[in-house]
């Protein structure tokens, strides 16, 4: 996969993230509390949301109301409440800034640049997922302490939402997606003028090529004949004789 395929699957992986998050972020399903009486027209389902309550009736109506006030919510649910929406724009941000360094654009003319943009828009959308996936983990670990405390009552203990779920399919989404946009452009080096490749490469010395060659004396002419004698160009006198009784 090239580099364009790599950013078009690692962008569209993030949308489909973001989509996810925005809908974890709405949907009152946080966590589902079932009460069921001696009759069974008597039950009930309970949905908490970020921003609303639930009621569902046994016989299917519904009653949602607005939480007027952050206070009354749960501490997990006050943390999401503000993890979530930040997550949003982070990841927002970093999706459209893709854009900006993406290979099919012409907003930078660096390769260089457009890699740095690229990478930097994928760690923003690795930074949402981490946003989102504390708050959905931290809710969904508060409600199976509940479920399983003794201290609880049977009819109010809460089990983990629809909302979750999502959470983790969005956080799944968005680290992938954001893995895929920092690891499919990496900035290229530049090559410093003069400690590049060498333009003649060494290899092992051809000694058959290199052969000694001889040149005659300046001082004595080659007549190219060889005579079988050699005489120096200069005639040198012959040593003096010392008779024995010097030494004696």
């Amino acid at each position: 996969m090239g580099r364009v395929g790599k950013e078009i699957a690692g962008q569209v992986l993030s949308f489909a993230g973001l989509v996810l998050a925005a809908v974890c972020c709405g949907v009152p399903m946080w966590r589902v509390t079932s009460y069921i009486g001696a009759n069974i027209v008597t039950g009930q389902i309970v949905w908490d949301g970020l921003w609303m309550n639930c009621v569902m009736q046994s016989t299917g109506q519904m009653q949602c109301k607005l939480n007027d006030s952050v206070m009354r919510l749960s501490q997990d649910l006050q943390a999401a409440r503000a993890l979530v929406v930040i997550c949003l724009v982070v990841g927002f941000v970093g999706f459209m800034i893709t854009f900006i360094g993406a290979k099919c654009t012409s907003c930078l003319k660096k390769d260089a640049s457009n890699a740095n943009v690229v990478i930097i828009g994928g760690c923003l959308i690795i930074l949402s997922a981490v946003l989102v996936l504390i708050p959905v983990c931290w809710s969904a670990a508060i409600s199976v302490s509940d479920f399983q405390s003794p201290l609880t009552i049977e009819t109010q203990k809460r089990e983990i939402g629809a909302s979750i779920y999502i959470g983790w399919s969005a956080v799944a989404l968005l680290l992938i997606g954001g893995i895929i946009l920092t690891t499919s452009c990496p900035p290229s080096r530049p090559v410093a003028p003069g400690y590049g490749a060498p333009m003649y490469p060494y290899g092992p010395a051809n000694t058959a090529a290199y052969r000694p060659v001889y040149a005659p004396a300046p001082s004595q002419a080659y007549t190219g004949t060889y005579s079988g004698t050699y005489a120096p160009p200069k005639p040198y006198a012959a040593p003096t004789t010392y008779s024995a009784r010097q030494y004696l």
